[in-house]
């Protein structure tokens, strides 16, 4: 039998956060790192069970976790190695800045709510900030990215994608300038295309 695929809810805040091995506050385990992801799987009360991509889990404070904007999506292709956030954070805004421009055309009576929906369909755009955080959806690579201001690195994709990446990288595959040419540039990253 399998494991199930892991797949995070939530992130520990950037500060880290106590544990503990049950839903009170008497039996204190190891603190989580900060930024870790988890995947909440129990809740009872305030508390929530945080499973930790290795198999572990804990109880920790549920209201102290920062939320995903929803789970992150399964990806079709290995993750990337990306060092450089500007091409995915310049796609980003260009697939926003052209979503807005279309709600702009709904709300000026330029554009059907029909015609919008086929102008946007396959659109996926996702970014989340916090302080010097930012989480970037890569749609090209189909995974979210976790940028702090000066690198970018692959924060979540499916166990295949994960080892698929792992193994190209033993093979010795992507060099520097692959990696700089799977981080977004070009029109498709930040949206689906």
């Amino acid at each position: 039998m399998t494991a199930p695929e892991f797949r995070p809810s939530h992130v520990v805040p950037p500060d880290g956060m106590a544990t503990w091995a049950a839903p009170d506050a008497t039996r204190p385990l190891v603190p989580l790192d900060p930024l870790l992801p988890v995947q909440v799987v129990e809740r009872h009360g305030d508390w929530a069970r945080a499973l930790c991509s290795n198999g572990w889990s804990a109880w920790v404070d549920g209201r102290l976790l920062l939320p995903l904007p929803h789970p992150p999506p399964a990806a079709g292709q290995p993750a990337a190695r990306t060092a450089d956030p500007r091409p995915l954070l310049a796609a980003a805004e260009g697939a926003l800045a052209r979503f807005r421009q279309l709600v702009e055309e709904v709300l000026a009576g330029q554009l059907d709510r029909e015609a919008f929906a086929e102008r946007t369909r396959g659109t996926r755009i996702g970014a989340v900030a916090d302080g010097d955080a930012v989480w970037l959806y890569d749609a090209r690579h189909e995974r979210w990215t976790y940028c702090d201001g000066a690198s970018l690195v692959t924060f979540a994709v499916t166990g295949e994608a994960a080892a698929a990446g792992e193994a190209e990288a033993e093979e010795g595959a992507g060099s520097g300038a692959e990696a700089e040419g799977a981080a977004g540039g070009g029109s498709g990253a930040g949206e689906r295309a």
